[in-house]
């Protein structure tokens, strides 16, 4: 609706010879990018089809992705891996896949280690980084750490992201697997 209104009130200043207030077009911008965020993370909660299903067993093809992008990253899984409920499988997917899109943008020059650990009522998945990240500089949670975290806690598990002691950030997702979510 903001959108709509701000548009309306640009094409009517316009229509009547006025340049629209700078107030007016910052409003009808973001209202527009807050639109595309919108659709774009509608995308991702959407079903996926079965072509693009997306789980922890294609995290290797996320990491070879991030090395071809310039940031090395090395994975370890530990435990039997297993099927997994979709909803969790999916979830840790995407919480290593937004992890490694911040280390891309936010690190700098850095390495980044994946870590899928099984256990038998728990998934845990970890993504580390060596970058500029620290303690002394608290990180303001932006869309990406937000969203992990409600992806995270929707299936009643939990979520720590925060900047290492000696450098470099770490996020951390933990899912239940003894119950339902």
């Amino acid at each position: 609706m903001i959108k709509v209104q701000a548009g309306i009130a640009v094409h009517l200043a316009r229509k009547h010879g006025e340049e629209p207030t700078a107030a007016l077009l910052a409003i009808q911008e973001a209202s527009g990018a807050a639109m595309r965020e919108l659709r774009a993370t509608l995308d991702v909660l959407r079903s996926p089809s079965d072509a693009d299903c997306v789980g922890l067993a294609r995290v290797g093809e996320l990491a070879e992705r991030t090395r071809a992008a310039g940031v090395p990253v090395q994975v370890t899984v530990t435990g039997q891996p297993r099927d997994l409920p979709a909803e969790v499988d999916q979830a840790g997917y995407r919480v290593v896949q937004e992890a490694l899109t911040n280390v891309a943008r936010h690190a700098g020059p850095a390495t980044a280690q994946i870590h899928v650990e099984y256990a038998p009522a728990q998934l845990t998945v970890s993504v580390t980084d060596d970058g500029q990240a620290s303690p002394d500089r608290p990180v303001t949670p932006g869309v990406g750490l937000r969203g992990m975290g409600e992806r995270v806690t929707g299936l009643g598990g939990s979520l720590n992201a925060a900047p290492h002691d000696g450098g470099g950030f770490a996020v951390r997702a933990r899912f239940p697997l003894d119950g339902p979510a």
